[in-house]
């Protein structure tokens, strides 16, 4: 039973031994810092069932918790705020028994139930930019803190690898692509320019090349008397793009040979840069394979009245009892849409993992309705676990220069943005002065982990719901809400257990001494660690616990500055110290793990 819980039972009891009264429940505040104590009652809540003075009741209620709770070591009333003083005793047993838990915090129990989280789901037309980037990590991050917290998780992704965005790169590239010495157009291999020797960048080239043609065909047609809206639509490298589509659909041969070939160069490069991220997958699911996987369920929806059809042949579902609106499942001409596919993945994903019991889809906020109307179908459809779908809505990236356009050839592309942030730690390191004595290949290693670890902890630190404007040298700030600068206080404590030259452990059962305020504060952050874990997993936000670590750090950074570790006055407050700096040490680290985030031994 942990510290709140003991409270709010005695708090119960005291309110019905001295009021005859019973509270459903006791509300709890972290105690002000001018004020003392550990924790604070709130009383006002209480008026609904003890008349009187607040502050009247919370000093009844104080000195009852001080004579029959032996963990209330005192406490004083502010107003109607009853703040609770807690023994160093009890502290000190709670520290003592999460010594030995190297992943103290998370659970150690794994539900039978399954949670599968979708993210990334890139198109193949062009390499991962910063927008996906953020997808990335809020996915992964959310798997890791759902797994800490008890559950059993299954990574995917749906690849968006068909429509009419993977034709107009492969038209481009039988188009505008170069041919080499024997006579073949360039591929990943055979390119002179070695930035396009990733093949989701080739790729990506000659989607940017596509829209170029395109634009200029449109000047030329208006030119020619024919409206913009006439030109867009005539434009003759468009209309190829269509024809190729609608062989691709039919099974052309030569198209869906050159189709696999360009998407297998692009499935190379994600794998690149998803192993440059530090990410990986349980399952991938392929967009050409699952565009038709819908349609049966439509047919069976439309037997049982989940769904209608209009004069035209269109099948509907109609969702204005709920607040929404009417939504097309099947066109006239019978083909999928985006939401039949959608219906079908998800039934397909319980078909290939039967213990999956819901479902985490990370996706940007612009398809905040159509989430809505995909989980609203699949409960009328009937399944039980659509009641158990989230769509991780999260805001977008924005950079100081402006909103980034992947047909124009603006975005920031994902791996450029990593060896950026590498090369902008090497440069603050360098200004700093922190790496003396270290060899060329031990910089350029820390320089990736401090890189990677400051753009993570950029974009996880932020409410998912909220948009970002990233900043890449404000991130790799060695001071502040940072990366770097919690990285740099866990590269300090493994220096000061270096230093003590010993694995100290300490048996505080026997250990009758009074805790400094820096230490018990320190002991309260590391008491609350596991209840992060939880609500980061409840609210699927990753910020909570990136903003808990922040917090930790900043009481060690107290700590470190107010009280002696190495040389304290005697052995058993030494060992109990450097005891105390291993499990924050700890923890730091089993935050970062979570969020994808790496820390360094050395800094």
């Amino acid at each position: 039973m942990n510290l709140q819980d003991i409270l709010e039972q005695n708090v119960k009891l005291a309110v019905k031994k001295l009021f005859s009264a019973d509270l459903e429940t006791v509300e709890f505040q972290a105690t002000r810092k001018e004020f003392a104590g550990d924790i604070t009652v709130v009383v006002f809540p209480m008026l609904r069932v003890v008349k009187g003075n607040p502050a009247v009741i919370g000093e009844q209620i104080g000195k009852y918790l001080v004579d029959n709770v032996d963990l209330v070591s005192g406490f004083n009333v502010v107003k109607g705020f009853l703040n609770v003083e807690i023994s160093d005793t009890y502290y000190l047993n709670f520290f003592n028994s999460i010594l030995d838990k190297n992943t103290y915090g998370f659970s150690d129990k794994i539900e039978d139930k399954a949670i599968m989280v979708e993210y990334s789901s890139p198109n193949t037309n062009k390499p991962l930019h910063l927008g996906h980037i953020r997808n990335v990590l809020l996915g992964y991050s959310v798997s890791e803190i759902l797994k800490a917290s008890g559950k059993k998780v299954y990574k995917t992704q749906i690849i968006n690898d068909r429509g009419i965005h993977i034709c107009k790169s492969m038209l481009a590239w039988t188009r505008f692509a170069p041919n080499g010495s024997d006579g073949l157009k360039e591929t990943p291999k055979t390119t002179f320019n070695e930035d396009l020797k990733k093949g989701d960048k080739l790729v990506g080239k000659y989607y940017v090349e596509f829209d170029k043609a395109y634009k200029s065909e449109i000047e030329d047609l208006k030119v020619q008397g024919q409206s913009e809206e006439d030109a867009k639509k005539n434009a003759p490298i468009l209309l190829e793009a269509q024809e190729m589509l609608r062989k691709w659909e039919a099974g052309d041969e030569a198209v869906v040979s050159l189709w696999k070939k360009m998407n297998g160069w692009v499935y190379d490069g994600f794998e690149a840069t998803y192993k440059n991220i530090g990410v990986d997958f349980d399952k991938y699911y392929y967009e050409s394979d699952t565009y038709l996987l819908g349609k049966e369920f439509i047919t069976e929806g439309l037997k049982t009245g989940v769904f209608f059809k209009k004069e035209d042949g269109s099948v509907w579902c109609d969702l204005t009892d709920d607040g929404l609106d009417e939504k097309i499942v099947l066109r006239s001409d019978g083909t999928a849409v985006y939401m039949t596919q959608d219906i079908g993945t998800a039934i397909q994903r319980i078909k290939d993992y039967p213990d999956v019991g819901g479902m985490v889809y990370t996706v940007g906020n612009e398809q905040d309705y159509h989430f809505q109307v995909l989980f609203l179908i699949l409960k009328k459809l009937g399944f039980e676990w659509a009641k158990n779908l989230f769509h991780l809505s999260y805001g977008m990236v924005d950079l100081p220069s402006g909103k980034m356009k992947s047909r124009e050839g603006t975005v920031v592309d994902a791996d450029d943005l990593i060896k950026e942030m590498a090369d902008t730690a090497e440069e603050i390191s360098n200004e700093l002065g922190k790496l003396e004595g270290y060899s060329e290949d031990e910089k350029k290693s820390l320089y990736k982990i401090i890189g990677l670890g400051a753009l993570k902890y950029y974009i996880l630190k932020v409410d998912p719901k909220k948009r970002i404007l990233f900043d890449p040298k404000e991130s790799i700030d060695f001071q502040g809400n940072t990366g770097p600068f919690i990285q740099y206080t866990y590269a300090r404590i493994q220096s000061i257990l270096r230093k003590a030259n010993t694995n100290y452990q300490v048996s505080l059962n026997s250990v009758d001494m009074s805790l400094h305020e820096k230490e018990k504060q320190l002991l309260k952050q590391l008491e609350q660690f596991p209840f992060i874990v939880q609500n980061s997993a409840a609210q699927h936000s990753p910020a909570l616990v990136a903003n808990y670590t922040y917090e930790l750090v900043k009481d060690f950074n107290s700590f470190y500055q107010n009280v002696s570790i190495l040389g304290a006055d005697s052995e058993t407050e030494k060992s109990f110290r450097v005891a105390l700096s291993k499990k924050v040490g700890e923890t730091i680290k089993n935050a970062f793990n979570v969020l994808g985030i790496d820390v360094p031994e050395r800094m």
